[in-house]
């Protein structure tokens, strides 16, 4: 007999946000309930204001999809943003936070273990206009499904739609080592903060040359290199915001314009103007 269908679970995100912006999602929803379908998805929207969902997790893996707006995801091992029209794979059972900008528009999708062919490590994925609408429509689908139906097959065209999808190099790799914590918690409380890797060894009470290694050690990275990643994460998530180009280069402490467009287009490939350009024709396309 089949399974009658349930309603879609929603996240009414805007309707009642917490006084600290602390969004909360209704993941027990779908812990009991044993009949999902081996993928299901919600829509999420934050209000006029940030907003955050704390850390968590959840047997399903998750692919947080920013629709409008920046995202950021911290994981144990690193802090991924997903800029509009992309998305970021978290595996289940990890532990991971999300933060989101004043009047994003998301889409959660969650899959159940062995469901997909996605990674055991979290990933960015620059999703095209189907995946997109896909994302849409599942959403507004009932969570419970038999697999033949016609949800089941839009959502295994989904499941391999996903498995083809470009990466995205946008992550920050970060550090449980106490000093490399300290450093990344002071230069995210102030991006713009240029002390050299010296001066930084003296706030620590670290030679240069062991802070050096240190850091390439855990991160995978120079310094140079891994502040570098660190503004363009901030720049993201700033610009995604609506911030003007300007504003944040000066957030961010260069010199000038010319400089921090410069370090956009060497990471990215394209200047501020045009890699939001495209991402707004994705958009469109969709």
């Amino acid at each position: 007999m089949p399974t009658r269908a349930r309603p879609a679970p929603r996240l009414a995100l805007t309707a009642s946000p917490s006084p600290d912006g602390v969004l909360l999602g209704p993941l027990k929803i779908f812990e009991e309930s044993p009949r999902l379908g081996p993928i299901f998805g919600v829509r999420v929207r934050s209000a006029d204001h940030r907003a955050e969902v704390p850390t968590h997790r959840h047997p399903q893996g998750q692919l947080v999809v920013a629709l409008r707006g920046g995202v950021v995801c911290e994981v144990p091992d690193g802090v991924w943003m997903v800029p509009p029209t992309c998305a970021v794979w978290v595996p289940s059972e990890l532990p991971h936070s999300i933060r989101a900008t004043a009047n994003a528009h998301m889409g959660y999708l969650f899959v159940q273990p062995g469901a997909s062919s996605l990674p055991d490590h979290c990933c960015t994925l620059a999703i095209s206009p189907l995946v997109r609408e896909l994302v849409l429509h599942l959403a507004d689908q009932p969570s419970e499904y038999e697999v033949d139906s016609p949800t089941g097959r839009l959502a295994m065209v989904l499941l391999e739609e996903l498995a083809t999808m470009p990466r995205e190099h946008l992550r920050l790799p970060t550090s449980t080592e106490p000093r490399l914590q300290r450093i990344a918690k002071m230069l995210s409380d102030d991006p713009a903060d240029r002390r050299t890797l010296a001066q930084w060894g003296q706030v620590v009470a670290t030679s240069e040359r062991t802070l050096a290694r240190l850091i390439r050690h855990e991160t995978g990275l120079t310094f140079g290199r891994w502040r570098q990643q660190l503004h363009l994460i901030v720049a993201l998530h700033q610009l995604s915001a609506g911030q003007s180009v300007q504003r944040v280069a000066e957030a961010l402490g260069y010199d000038s314009v010319t400089a921090f467009i410069s370090m956009f287009k060497k990471s990215l490939g394209k200047p501020p103007g045009k890699y939001f350009a495209a991402i707004a024709q994705r958009d469109d396309a969709g």
